[in-house]
């Protein structure tokens, strides 16, 4: 029986694997834009103590401890095909904020588009239910209309390549103590 549902498991994994790796080939439209979504908290932290600067033959000097300054999420929106990554800074990761973001990238980002495929993981906040939440039905049902999803399978968000410009992000520009938004927002301006 285990293995009956190990082989459902992997056929489904495949087949949804194949949909994503085929929704990628997919030439490059302007009225129907591929773009893929993923977020990330990222942590503010602060120096409890002033690092010392370089000097000729050491490098800067900083002490191990640090100040907590709250978090921040990263909204992160990657069209591959055109060349664009849009990245949006709000307090916190939450049902609201799904819903706002992809009012905004409806009605902001793509106006002019008649449909917009967007490829995303499983997180449970990412689905149709948080829109009709905080706007209602009809709101809900306007924004939906202009949204094709296209899920990763379970446990291969790697696929999208959001996440994939997320480690690049944490790697290259996160990775170092940020104190506050303004210099979160800096970091994520030079890696432009």
């Amino acid at each position: 029986m285990k293995s009956g549902r190990l082989a459902d498991l992997t056929s489904a994994f495949m087949a949804q694997t194949e949909a994503i790796l085929t929704w990628y080939h997919r030439p490059y439209n302007s009225q129907r834009p591929q773009v893929c979504f993923d977020e990330k908290s990222v942590q503010l932290l602060a120096h409890s103590r002033r690092p010392l600067p370089d000097q000729p033959g050491k490098p800067r000097r900083e002490d191990y401890e640090y100040k907590r300054a709250g978090t921040r999420n990263l909204f992160v929106f990657v069209e591959p095909q055109a060349g664009q990554r849009h990245i949006l800074i709000s307090q916190r990761r939450t049902k609201q904020g799904f819903a706002q973001v992809m009012r905004y990238w409806v009605d902001v980002l793509y106006p002019e588009a008649d449909s917009i495929d967007l490829g995303l993981d499983n997180l449970n906040t990412h689905h149709y239910h948080p829109l009709v939440e905080f706007f209602g039905g009809v709101e809900a049902d306007r924004i939906a209309r202009r949204l094709c999803f296209h899920f990763t399978p379970a446990h291969a968000s790697w696929l999208n390549m959001a996440e994939i410009e997320l480690s690049v992000l944490s790697q290259q520009y996160l990775d170092r103590l940020l104190p506050d938004e303004w210099t979160l927002a800096m970091e994520l301006w030079a890696s432009e």
